[in-house]
């Protein structure tokens, strides 16, 4: 069964914290041991009975991750072509002759192309028996600019060897038949690549929901047979297909930092990203860290403090506790947390990434920004999971700019976008299905009562309330017909507010009392939903009131406004993405998914290498 991200506090639940630990964290959640507390409905109901053998608990699983496969490609079937002549009578026109003339070319050839490009050829071509590519008998200007176009696309993140096509070449002393054939075949070669460039440009290379339940995308319409209508009645090729890319500043920032890197050095000095040294331990990358600091990273202030001691440990492999104020004061300008053990973070902010790297997670996001609309809009939100922040975003500017904690590695949160709907001061909190039976049925069974003890309210399928107490929990294994939610209070697990875009993912954001986990680096802690370090300010923003509003609001108790304006919200997950100024910044992968893109890309490429 699929696991539904929900809000919960605390990480002990998601990360697999010590029994113990996790036993504290329910207490604190769910009321605690009886002992602690007063039990001011014993008695009040009878006690549920108990069950011959209780129910076998099944747990409600998270998605996970698919190996990817590609959609064949298929022989494109001319015949509808070749036999039209016959079956029905072409347009007595006589710039027509050629190409009508050059059809019998067509049999026998084996193109190969995705099954819906292979129907927009045949569609466009019976209604328009006509070249697109070829005038006068020969490969035209329009068609020489197409194929530039097709031979750039690594400037946007694509193999060039998917949009390869053979031009022919006339040979002197080729009959009349043999050179028409070839330019029908070119013809249709061209007019199949360019639409594989098309649909691409704006969808695409891969289905990003056939990755995983992560993933949730509308697929982008496209009419193919239109694309050949527009190519066949334009002079503007390269203007035409270049606007078939996302036409946004975050794309072109992207693509300007992958050809900037193209014609750049790799980094002279290369620490390994996935160093974890701790006081005392030793590593042979701890010199090169050292030598980094002291190249860029000292004030005047640390060089006076700190330079005798780089001097003199500086060769040494040994991290000396002498050298942890350095590091703690090198992750504070950092603005990571000053703790002394050098992890991926401090590595990445002393020595970046290598330059392959950072190739790769460029054109990973050139990949991923296709999903998403070619026009953001303005106002937007937008959440960068391997960031940890979330944005509000209106004309051009980024007005404000929150950390956040998303979903553990065990509860991802998905990647989808939606749009923004209301706002719930001091909200109820409304358990999954997946944390009632994952996290409190097996305490339930041997302490039925104490949900009621720890304020929350039990209905059943007809909204009635129920006490938790005179439930018999063991019966039930893997759907529990129950809804539970808790009262809004300061305990609650979603804090003041939550912020509601209604989705399938039951994912939003909200405030937490969990305050202190801003405070790390790695914040993937939740349960999938999206905890925000300045909740009433992003309410503020989305509701285009003042703070002091929500701080009214919430003086009320519960209650919830309408977002009166569309607002989309991006709960996005980008590597490498570009500030407000087009710098672009890069990320650790939290949840391994480039990795599993890439093997979505590999198998794309892998079908389409036989066409090529």
């Amino acid at each position: 069964m699929r696991l539904v991200p929900a809000c919960l506090v605390g990480a002990g639940l998601v990360l697999g914290a010590s029994p113990v630990n996790a036993q504290n964290l329910l207490d604190m959640l769910f009321g605690g041991p009886a002992k602690r507390h007063s039990a001011p409905l014993q008695g009040e109901f009878p006690p549920p009975p108990k069950p011959r053998q209780a129910a076998p608990i099944t747990k409600i699983s998270s998605p996970g991750y698919n190996t990817y496969k590609a959609d064949k490609l298929t022989r494109v079937d001319f015949s509808a072509l070749t036999d039209a002549p016959q079956k029905a009578s072409f347009t007595p026109v006589a710039e027509k002759d050629d190409f009508r003339q050059a059809l019998t070319g067509l049999e026998g050839y084996n193109l190969l192309a995705e099954p819906a490009i292979a129907k927009a050829l045949i569609e466009h071509y019976s209604a328009h028996p006509d070249f697109i590519w070829i005038s006068n008998g020969a490969i035209d200007d329009k068609a020489r600019e197409a194929i530039r176009v097709l031979g750039e696309a690594e400037s946007h993140g694509f193999s060039p060897a998917d949009y390869s096509i053979a031009v022919p070449v006339a040979e002197a002393g080729a009959d009349e038949a043999a050179r028409r054939a070839d330019l029908i075949r070119f013809e249709m070669a061209l007019s199949a690549r360019a639409l594989r460039y098309v649909r691409d440009a704006r969808q695409g290379r891969v289905q990003p929901n056939r990755i995983s339940g992560y993933y949730d995308f509308p697929e982008k319409p496209i009419n193919l047979k239109g694309v050949l209508g527009i190519l066949s009645n334009t002079r503007e090729v390269r203007a035409y297909l270049e606007s078939r890319h996302p036409q946004n500043p975050e794309y072109e920032a992207l693509r300007v930092e992958l050809e900037t890197l193209e014609v750049s050095v790799e980094n002279e000095i290369l620490v390994d990203p996935a160093l974890l040294l701790k006081p005392g331990q030793s590593s042979p990358e701890l010199p090169k860290l050292l030598t980094l600091i002291g190249r860029g990273h000292l004030t005047d202030d640390m060089r006076a403090s700190y330079g005798e001691t780089i001097a003199r440990l500086g060769g040494g492999e040994t991290y000396d506790p002498e050298l942890v104020p350095l590091f703690m004061e090198v992750q504070k300008n950092a603005g990571l947390k000053p703790d002394g053990v050098i992890g991926s973070r401090t590595v990445a902010a002393l020595a970046g990434e290598s330059r392959a790297s950072r190739q790769e997670k460029v054109r990973i996001a050139m990949e991923q920004i296709r999903w998403l609309p070619s026009d953001l809009g303005s106002p937007r939100v937008f959440i960068n999971q391997p960031a940890f922040t979330a944005s509000y975003i209106e004309g051009g500017e980024e007005k404000l700019k929150t950390r956040t904690v998303i979903g553990g590695t065990g509860n991802q949160t998905s990647f989808f976008f939606d749009e923004i709907k209301q706002v719930d001061y001091n909200p109820y909190w409304g358990v999954p299905q997946s944390i009632i039976v994952n996290e409190m049925l097996p305490r339930l069974r041997n302490d039925p009562g104490y949900l009621d003890r720890a304020g929350y309210e039990v209905t059943d399928s007809k909204g009635k309330r129920i006490p938790s107490s005179s439930i018999n929990w063991s019966q039930y294994g893997g759907k529990v017909p129950f809804n539970v939610r808790q009262a809004p209070s300061e305990a609650n697990a979603l804090g003041e507010l939550k912020i509601l875009f209604p989705n399938k993912h039951a994912i939003y954001m909200h405030d937490t009392p969990q305050k202190s986990y801003f405070e790390r680096d790695m914040r993937a802690l939740s349960h999938g939903c999206v905890r925000l370090q300045d909740p009433r300010g992003m309410a503020a923003a989305v509701l285009g009131t003042s703070v002091e509003h929500v701080a009214e609001k919430l003086g009320k108790g519960h209650s919830t406004e309408k977002v009166t304006r569309r607002i989309p919200v991006y709960v996005a997950y980008f590597t490498a993405w570009p500030d407000m100024a087009g710098k672009v910044e890069y990320f650790g992968d939290v949840y391994g998914r480039d990795a599993r893109l890439r093997q979505a890309i590999e198998a794309t490429e892998a079908v389409r290498a036989p066409a090529s």
